[in-house]
């Protein structure tokens, strides 16, 4: 069987994997491919402990907080699958020029999601399409 890699179908991919794991499998791969330190800040926790319960199931995040870390595991599998976690991880840290200069995780972590989700969907698409 071969696995279908256009961006359409490895993006379909990472959606649909973000909206069927639960939460602590959830942060699991997210903290695998980014970093706990990366996954706290996404998720407005000041340390690495809380990201560390939630992926352990012992502790579970605002749903808020879910949808934002729900955005940034499809992103991040998306890039990763592309170009890999460690430069999956740089993308989200980095200015962004097709985000206003405006780093990704600022954006998932601060913004209003119905607004900035599909800006950084674009900005990643572009990026691993590039």
């Amino acid at each position: 069987m071969t696995i279908d890699t256009s961006l359409d179908a490895v993006d379909l991919r990472a959606y649909n994997q973000s909206v069927h794991s639960d939460v602590a499998q959830l942060v699991l791969q997210l903290r695998d491919m980014l970093g706990a330190r990366l996954v706290a800040y996404l998720g407005s926790v000041g340390e690495t402990r809380a990201v560390r319960q939630w992926a352990e199931g012992g502790r579970v995040p605002s749903a808020d907080v879910v949808g934002r870390l729900r955005l940034a595991y499809r992103l991040a599998a998306l890039i990763a699958e592309r170009e890999g976690s460690p430069i999956a991880a740089t993308w989200f840290q980095g200015m962004n020029p097709q985000l206003s200069d405006k780093s990704p995780a600022r954006l998932i972590r601060d913004g209003d999601l119905e607004e900035v989700g599909p800006q950084v969907i674009a900005a990643a698409r572009t990026f691993v399409g590039a």
